[in-house]
Parts: C-alpha cells; sequence; structure tokens
C-alpha cells in the first residue's frame, strides 16, 4: 500500500505449549507536584485547585518461554501525544533494548488530569508560566513511566495468563444525545486478563472498556471513573496491580455524569464486573508471543484556503481564531500545509488465541465492532488512545454524518482539517494486513 510508512516488526517464534510466562509489574504516582493546566477540557481558564485522587503509571512486562517480551503501559492521562512517547520509547530501548514493537502506551483519557506533552495549544490559553509548569511535569514524567518499565522488567516471575470478558452498560453514545436520528452503536464487553503465580495469586489484571473519562470537570486532579475502578479493583484484590486500558471511546460518555458519586459508582460497577469475570472460568493463554508496530499515512481532506484562513482568524471563538492563526503561521513558513499523518497500529498476540489491537488517536467505536467481527468477538481487543493521542480518528459513517468527531475536534489538535473519506479503509486495511502476518 503507497501510504504504508515505518517498519513492521513480527516475533513468530512459539514457545512450547504449556510453557510457563513470566510476568512483573510496576507502578508509580503521576500526580502533579504543583498547580497545573489541566487536559480535556479547553473551557478551563485557570490550573489545578488540588488533589482528589492521585494518578498513576503502570506497567505490565511479559516474557514468553523463549525470551520474546512486551511490556504494557498504561497512564492516567487524557492522551500522549507522539512528542512525549518517542523520548519514553528512545530512553527505555537504550536502557533495556526494548524494540518499538515491545513498548504499547495507552492513556486512561481521564479530562481530571494534567496537560501533558510539548504540543501546539489552540484551544488552551496557557501563560508562558503556566506552559513551564506543563513542561515540568512532561520532562519529569518521561523519566517516571522510564522507571515503571524497569520495575517491571526488575519484576519478573513465573506466572499464568488467561482472559474473558464481561459486560458493563453505562457508555452511551454520546453522538446521539441532541440528535436522536443517528445511530447509537456502543462497545460493552469488558476485556479481563488476569496475571497470577503459579500458586494462582493475582499479581495483576488488565482490563479495558470503550468509553471516556468526562464524568468529573472541575479543578481537581483525578482519575475519573477509570481510576476509581482501578482503586477498587486494588482493595477488593490485596497486593494485585490493576491496569485500565481505554478502548474505541470516542464517541462514548458514561450517562448520566458530573458528580463526584457517579464517577465512584460508575467505577465500582467496572470493579465489579471484572471480579466476577476474575472468580469466573478463564481461558488460558498458552507462553507464546508475537508482537508488531508499524505507521501508516493517513491523508487529510483539501483544507481550507489562504483567503478561508483569514477569515477564521477573525473569528470571536478562541480556538477557532487560534487554529487559523496556526495554519496561517505554517503556510507563511513552509507555503504548505501537513497532507496526511503517520498513523501508529500495534498488534499482540498472546498465545496463539488473544490479540490486543492498540489503535492511535481518538477512535470511535465503530472501529472495535468492525474489526473485532472480523477476528473474533470472543478473542479479540481493540484499543485506542495508544502510542500517539493525536485526532480524533473517525470512520465513515461518522465521516459523513460530520459533527465534533468528524472534523471539528481537529482544531484543538492543532490539525489543517478533517481527514480524508478513506480514513477507516486505511487503517482497517493495514490492521487486516498486520493481523495475517502475525497470525501466520
Amino acid at each position: 500500500m503507497s501510504h504504508v510508512i515505518g517498519i513492521l516488526t513480527l516475533l513468530l517464534v512459539a514457545a512450547p505449549a504449556g510453557a510457563a510466562w513470566k510476568a512483573g509489574l510496576g507502578k508509580v504516582a503521576i500526580t502533579p507536584r504543583e498547580a497545573i493546566m489541566m487536559g480535556g477540557y479547553g473551557a478551563r481558564d485557570h490550573p489545578s485547585e488540588g488533589v482528589r485522587q492521585d494518578l498513576y503509571a503502570k506497567a505490565l512486562a511479559l516474557d514468553d518461554e523463549s525470551g520474546r517480551r512486551v511490556v504494557i503501559v498504561t497512564l492516567d492521562l487524557a492522551g500522549i501525544p507522539k512528542n512525549l512517547a518517542d523520548p519514553i520509547v528512545e530512553r527505555a530501548g537504550s536502557a533495556y533494548g526494548l524494540r518499538r514493537d515491545q513498548l504499547m502506551l495507552n492513556t486512561s483519557h481521564t479530562h481530571s488530569g494534567p496537560l501533558a506533552g510539548y504540543r501546539e495549544r489552540t484551544s488552551y490559553r496557557l501563560t508562558a508560566a503556566q506552559e513551564a509548569v506543563v513542561k515540568r511535569y512532561s520532562d519529569h514524567l518521561i523519566g517516571q513511566v522510564v522507571g515503571v518499565i524497569g520495575a517491571a522488567l526488575k519484576d519478573l516471575a513465573p506466572a499464568n495468563l488467561s482472559f474473558e470478558m464481561g459486560y458493563a452498560g453505562f457508555a452511551v453514545n454520546r453522538r446521539r444525545v441532541g440528535r436522536r436520528n443517528l445511530p447509537q452503536p456502543v462497545d460493552h464487553d469488558v476485556l479481563v486478563l488476569s496475571v497470577r503465580d503459579p500458586a494462582g495469586k493475582l499479581r495483576g489484571v488488565v482490563f479495558g472498556y470503550a468509553c471516556h473519562a468526562t464524568v468529573l470537570n472541575d479543578y481537581l486532579i483525578n482519575g475519573d471513573w477509570p481510576g476509581y475502578a482501578q482503586a477498587d479493583l486494588e482493595k477488593t484484590h490485596p497486593g494485585a496491580v490493576a491496569l485500565f486500558v481505554a478502548g474505541c471511546g470516542a464517541d462514548q460518555n458514561p450517562l448520566p455524569r458530573r458528580s463526584v458519586e457517579l464517577a465512584e459508582m460508575y467505577g465500582r460497577i467496572m470493579s465489579i464486573a471484572v471480579s466476577q469475570v476474575l472468580s469466573g472460568k478463564m481461558k488460558p493463554i498458552g507462553a507464546e508471543l508475537k508482537t508488531a508496530f508499524q505507521t501508516v499515512d493517513v491523508p487529510f481532506d483539501t483544507p481550507p484556503s489562504r483567503d478561508e484562513w483569514r477569515e477564521r482568524a477573525r473569528s470571536a471563538d478562541y480556538a477557532i481564531a487560534a487554529h487559523a492563526k496556526l495554519m496561517l503561521a505554517e503556510l507563511g513558513r513552509t507555503g504548505k500545509l501537513r497532507t496526511s499523518y503517520p498513523y501508529p497500529i500495534q498488534l499482540l498476540r498472546l498465545g496463539g488465541v488473544f490479540t490486543l489491537v492498540a489503535l492511535g488517536g481518538e477512535a470511535v467505536v465503530d472501529y472495535s465492532l468492525r474489526l473485532r467481527a472480523a477476528y473474533g468477538w470472543d478473542n479479540t481487543w481493540i484499543a485506542s488512545y495508544s502510542n500517539d493521542v493525536f485526532a480524533y480518528i473517525p470512520s465513515l459513517r461518522v465521516w459523513k454524518e460530520g459533527g465534533y468527531e468528524a472534523a471539528d475536534a481537529m482544531i484543538p489538535f492543532a490539525l489543517p482539517g478533517r481527514f480524508a473519506p478513506q480514513v477507516e479503509e486505511i487503517i482497517t486495511g493495514k490492521v487486516d494486513d498486520m493481523m495475517l502476518r502475525i497470525s501466520k
């Protein structure tokens, strides 16, 4: 495919049947140590006012018997841009010998965490002092994440893995709110991956769900419902580390919302759903690991003309005007705007029976439904918010419907405009190609 860039790494050596995994876990608090501008809502006009709940970076390291390795890192953040993920990957590679395909970064997408990363901000009005705080936090965060990866690798010990799926029903397709004529696809399945020691004691659990973490919108740092779910699971299962992997929830909201009681309740519902799966029969995963990472160029649609950008730059809407001025500045420097974006896709295949597909950006639920239908409802999980959270990723259906997820959301991400209509086919086509190769 002409759009393909990057490299594809496939690990195709199978471990002997019945071989045990080695697993290691790490956990570190990444709660900001000073008041900081928060991510998720551009309408916030001042820094955080305190901490309701600590935020964490957590890591699960896995080795199969042949020494094939992967580390899954989860972060209680709204997102991780490429220019924050790249230094983590580079430093982890230098320190621990990890290749790009061996490290997965996923964010919970809490809208009650700090801004993180180094990027142009067209929706947030930050002073120079506030931007400096975000940079200090981001610089410190890189070291913390690299450190927790090392802690997980140091913790490697014999383990058994198993998986199963449960259900939770609080995610609602938010595009239907105010537009009741629209379809309302959801994915209410809950992924559960357990890590137990040879005696059967639970050491860790990875769980996933497709829903925004947007119950709360005040100025207190917290992990929203995924943070409460992780805390409740770790309380329910003492000694275990709970890691949340965000699914394709770009168009999914927890409803109703806007109270601490609701955030705690949804967290408790999720914790109960996961615990029910853990207490039942789960499918064992043999110690065979295959991983792949690749980027694929996703083109943007035809951008506005210079005259249209100049008109937008006069808008009374701060975000629209700031975005247009940024595009005009780029045109002034280079004479053109970027025409595509390198979209990251990562595959982790465990035991030849379970596959985790990690997509970049904020993918709408259609991607989960389409890819799970193609590769197995019972043994495939589609994560989003992984490795580079740079924009909303609409399906063709959403692209045609228009609205925030289809086009308007590109403004806060400082991109030249919506993606071209073939975005869904390009991404799913590359997943198809990668799945075919990794399944051999």
